[in-house]
């Protein structure tokens, strides 16, 4: 945390990703994933499917296809899904520190959304499944935009239903891509990664990296202690 630069400001909301971050998702999707393949005898190294984490539907589908041709990664993605939604609608496991993040959040009113390149559906299922889409003010999904991150899109549109600047909002991500759509929107990333380390290319992107959501609620206490102290003695 020491060598972390601290943030320049209290942001006027807080974006979320999901899988991985707040959700400990990626591991369970891509061990469906590998089952998926081993069940249709296609021999794939473990370590490929971790370049799929943070990528659209549609992007996963070309790249399996590029390497197991489409009908076979068509027949891989379909069986993956099925076994991965028996997990996600049983529950997935909060990654640590969300809840409390997200209580302190809502304690001090900062708004809060989700910007997921999951679907809508099964996002809203996975979010109600873990107990936190009432904690959200917005969920904003790949759904609901024309282009998925690295795109900027799903994170405009979740400053826009907020009605925050995007320049005053901070974004909590675990993945590179979805660091990348952060930055092209204009927004604050902190990256807290989960399965996939960040490479040299990543990390010359020069944005915040933390090892845990609770060094990332570290950075915001300060700010927000400093707003308690000024709105004490505004009342004073």
């Amino acid at each position: 945390m020491s060598t972390v630069a601290p943030l320049p400001c209290l942001p006027a909301a807080v974006i979320f990703d999901m899988d991985g971050l707040m959700l400990d998702s990626e591991r369970a999707i891509l061990d469906a994933l590998r089952q998926a393949a081993e069940e249709h005898g296609a021999r794939i190294d473990p370590d490929w499917w971790l370049g799929l984490i943070g990528h659209s539907d549609e992007v996963c589908r070309q790249r399996l296809g590029a390497l197991i041709g489409e009908e076979a990664a068509g027949a891989v993605l379909a069986r993956g899904h099925a076994l991965y939604i028996a997990v996600a609608e049983a529950g997935i496991a909060h990654r640590p520190g969300i809840v409390t993040l997200l209580e302190l959040l809502a304690k001090h009113g900062i708004p809060r959304a989700v910007a997921t390149s999951t679907r809508r559906p099964l996002a809203l299922r996975k979010l109600e499944a873990a107990d936190l889409l009432w904690r959200f003010d917005v969920v904003c999904t790949s759904s609901d935009v024309a282009r998925p991150k690295p795109a900027p899109d799903v994170y405009l549109l979740a400053a826009q239903r907020l009605g925050v600047d995007p320049a005053q909002c901070l974004v909590l991500e675990d993945s590179p891509t979805g660091v990348r759509a952060a930055l092209a929107a204009g927004m604050t990333p902190v990256q807290i990664p989960d399965l996939l380390a960040p490479d040299d290319a990543v990390r010359a992107l020069g944005h915040r990296i933390v090892d845990s959501l609770a060094h990332a609620q570290a950075l915001l206490e300060p700010l927000l202690r400093t707003r308690r102290t000024s709105a004490t003695a505004t009342r004073g």
